[in-house]
């Protein structure tokens, strides 16, 4: 099946979206016209290790015969009724997805960028009618390096010049404090009208960036000192990718369905999206217990297409091959083969500082300036060798296989990155 080609060639399919498509990506010259677990193939047959995962969407590998099983059947069925009906889908998917986290209520959206901003309204929201600060006033503390999508409100407290300039004027009602700060977080706290903290458990677009060990559970304590909420989006780091189910649970070796609720740094507003559906559907949730989630009433929030069937079958699908096939264990065994392997590689090369990350979600730090092109020509390096990555921030690689990856595959791939790291000419 690897020779398999498309009916388009790539040259073709990149000159089509260069003319009529919007330049708001720079993609890796390369067209894929198939995926199968960890594999993609192009348009001309060649065969590729995915090793970005479609930025953690694909955490069950691509064309999880479940997953798209679920979807095939469910749109044979019904594919939307928006919410002004009731279906038979939704209310067993927010059933299953809200004590497989342990949590009163979801409310379901499509995308990352949405469940972000639905976390923020219902911060908002409960600071004003359940906290008692004074409407619009409400401030909530974020990150600096964040990156939480590209909405106007999301890029207005984001540090991205690219994602920022010219989009302006910005929202106010955000406090920017350094990542990993655990000091900082306790003096913003002292601010008025705190209402909430945003952040990412482990900073994926900055780099990878992996916090202090207690930071997530200092945050959960200043956030719980102080009657404010602790807002984790785990839509790049949740459902398995860093080796527990969630990133916020540290070290926990739970696959599911967590049973240690009081004792990790469960957030009082959980962010979801990418890899619910496993790839196959745009899903996202936003997961919190009653005492917030009520401060929600009929037409105050909502989407056509949030919650709709279609969504519902394929989320489901989706959570239970994470337990089923243990990919939080996996990942787990196999991110730490893979920064071994990396280390004993970077022993061997000047080109490369560093490796560090957390599970299956890595990055290597290449010894150049940011506005260099190395990491980039590593990765086309990379790309003609049967791997694909890409680069963030200049001058790192993100390393993220999907985490349907055996070992045998994984040392097949750093044979792959070894081999081009030591035969790189800049």
């Amino acid at each position: 099946m690897s020779t398999m080609t498309s009916n388009i060639s790539s040259e073709t399919s990149i000159a089509l979206e260069d003319k009529y498509g919007a330049h708001n990506y720079h993609p890796l010259p390369v067209v894929l016209a198939r995926g199968e677990g960890v594999y993609v193939w192009d348009c001309e047959g060649k065969k590729y290790y995915d090793f970005l995962s479609a930025y953690s969407a694909v955490n069950q590998g691509h064309c999880h015969p479940k997953i798209v099983g679920a979807l095939m059947e469910q749109a044979q069925t019904l594919t939307l009724t928006s919410r002004a009906f009731y279906n038979d889908v939704l209310g067993p998917y927010e059933k299953y997805i809200t004590e497989y986290f342990g949590f009163d209520k979801v409310l379901p959206m499509n995308t990352g960028a949405e469940a972000v901003e639905t976390a923020i309204k219902l911060c908002r929201k409960w600071a004003y009618e359940v906290k008692g600060i004074a409407e619009n006033e409400a401030k909530i503390i974020v990150c600096e390096n964040n990156f939480h999508g590209r909405t106007t409100t999301i890029i207005s407290f984001s540090n991205d010049e690219g994602a920022r300039k010219n989009f302006g004027p910005y929202t106010p009602g955000f406090i920017k404090i350094p990542y990993n700060d655990v000091a900082a977080l306790e003096e913003a706290m002292k601010q008025p009208n705190v209402a909430g903290f945003l952040v990412e458990p482990i900073q994926g677009e900055a780099g990878v960036y992996v916090p202090n060990e207690d930071f997530l559970t200092h945050a959960r304590r200043i956030c719980t000192e102080n009657n404010t909420l602790f807002i984790a989006d785990e839509v790049q780091t949740g459902i398995a990718r860093t080796g527990s189910l969630l990133a916020v649970c540290g070290d926990c070796t739970c696959q599911g369905h967590c049973e240690k609720q009081s004792t990790y740094n469960q957030p009082d507003i959980l962010i979801l999206g990418k890899a619910v559906s496993g790839g196959v559907y745009p899903v996202s949730a936003v997961l919190a217990n009653d005492n917030i989630m009520n401060v929600i009433k009929p037409g105050q929030h909502g989407s056509t297409f949030g919650g709709n069937p279609l969504a519902a079958k394929v989320a489901v699908a989706a959570l239970e091959v994470v337990v089923d096939e243990k990919l939080a264990q996996n990942a787990r065994e196999l991110g730490h083969l893979f920064r071994a392997e990396m280390n004993k590689i970077i022993e061997k090369t000047d080109l490369v500082k560093s490796v560090r990350g957390k599970g299956l979600l890595n990055a290597i730090l290449i010894n150049d300036t940011e506005d260099s092109s190395t990491a980039w020509d590593i990765c086309i390096s990379l790309r003609d060798n049967g791997l694909l990555a890409k680069p963030t921030h200049g001058n790192i690689i993100r390393f993220a296989p999907p985490l349907v990856m055996n070992k045998e595959q994984l040392l097949e791939c750093v044979a792959i990155i070894e081999k081009t790291l030591l035969e790189f000419k800049k």
